[in-house]
């Protein structure tokens, strides 16, 4: 079963993008080494108290591995945070690995993490972790677990983004000044997006017509700069950002509107565990998970060492992907100020998931997926919802201020 493109975590192919506009981009160079150390921009880390919160090394694997569904970017922080100084990259399988520490505590553990999109021929995550056990933790958004359940069964263990970055753009100047979605769209123009999900989610409300469902994006920017009538998908942590300081035939703010505020409400990217991980890996998770869930919090507090790992890495892969220091900074901005990252709202609790939206998402979003031909109608009436997610493994006083 094909994967639909909506799920990838990024359509934006910034390189040819802006190659073919001659943009001027802020893009770190690329670097063809195979090894390489971090920048020293953490203290030397202390050993962890033996048995201690911080102690990984008699409950997880010597390296734990983790899985990212795209190219190191700070929407990621979390993961690339606990990446120690001293780390090796290998510049062919698009890795890092390094000391898995926590604030200046060495863990006893390594940590790996795998970057995804292009570097594993855009394999969705679930099918890596079912193909390759050494992976612990992927990053797993809740429709693309909902499409590989009956076959690679993730669960998730906490969340970091809480609201999806997903937004729909345009050119206020084209609009009218519009500054929501269904002010932009009454016109009638285009909606252009990689896969028909979010706007059927649009035709659903009523905020769009079936004539302006378009789903041809390639992931450029020229339609864009040279039609600016039509509303385009995006992130709301990059395009706003890129399109305004790195796309020199645009140069100047775009509008938007989160998804999220329109009822696309899946859990962005948390992190999941093979089914049978929950129990077989239940000591080590026990420990994880709340260091996961802290790393998120800290990273957006002091974002410099997560992001300088990322750039880092960016610039060591060489893959074409760019990502430049003022888009990490703005980033970390655009997680906070828009909310992306903010405790559960039921609980009050960084990281829990909602038994109630996670009900809503699997039946509201099946029906997209049926009609896409990602899930078949008798697997998706088979999925629990609670099955989807565990709450166990959470620290419930880990809360963002």
């Amino acid at each position: 079963m094909s994967q639909p493109a909506f799920l990838s975590r990024r359509v934006i192919a910034r390189t040819v993008a802006i190659g073919a506009l001659a943009a001027t981009v802020a893009a770190v160079a690329g670097c063809s080494s195979t090894d390489a150390a971090a920048p020293a921009t953490t203290s030397a880390a202390t050993t962890a108290e033996k048995g201690g919160p911080l102690d990984l090394a008699s409950v997880c694997p010597a390296t734990v591995v983790m899985q990212q569904d795209w190219q190191p970017e700070s929407e990621h922080g979390a993961m690339y945070n606990l990446v120690g100084d001293g780390y090796t990259v290998d510049t062919d399988k698009k890795t890092v690995t390094g000391p898995l520490v926590v604030n200046g505590t060495d863990t006893g553990v390594k940590i790996e993490v795998r970057s995804g999109g292009p570097a594993v021929n855009f394999q969705p995550v679930p099918a890596l972790m079912y193909l390759d056990t050494d992976i612990l933790i992927g990053a797993v958004n809740t429709d693309a677990a909902i499409v590989a359940n009956a076959d690679q069964p993730t669960v998730a263990v906490t969340s970091q983004l809480t609201f999806s970055p997903q937004i729909l753009m345009w050119d206020p100047a084209s609009h009218n000044g519009a500054t929501t979605i269904k002010e932009a769209a009454s016109g009638g123009d285009p909606i252009v997006t990689s896969g028909d999900v979010i706007p059927n989610l649009l035709l659903s409300q009523g905020i769009i017509t079936k004539s302006q469902i378009d789903t041809s994006y390639e992931g450029t920017p020229q339609r864009f700069v040279s039609d600016p009538k039509i509303l385009q998908q995006g992130f709301a942590t990059a395009e706003p950002y890129i399109y305004k300081n790195e796309i020199s035939q645009w140069g100047k703010d775009v509008g938007y509107q989160l998804l999220s505020e329109l009822g696309y409400n899946i859990y962005p990217e948390p992190l999941a565990v093979r089914k049978a991980d929950v129990t077989d890996k239940a000591d080590c998770l026990k420990k994880l998970v709340p260091i996961m869930q802290q790393s998120q919090i800290d990273f957006l507090n002091a974002p410099e060492h997560g992001n300088a790992v990322i750039l880092d890495l960016v610039e060591k892969y060489d893959t074409g992907w760019t990502y430049s220091e003022g888009v990490a900074q703005f980033s970390v901005e655009q997680q906070k100020k828009l909310g992306l990252v903010a405790n559960d709202k039921a609980s009050g609790v960084f990281g829990q998931f909602d038994p109630d939206r996670m009900a809503s998402i699997v039946k509201d979003f099946t029906p997209f997926l049926v009609t896409a031909g990602s899930i078949t109608q008798a697997a998706a009436s088979a999925i629990d919802p609670s099955e989807l997610y565990t709450n166990q493994f959470i620290d419930t006083s880990i809360k963002m201020n």
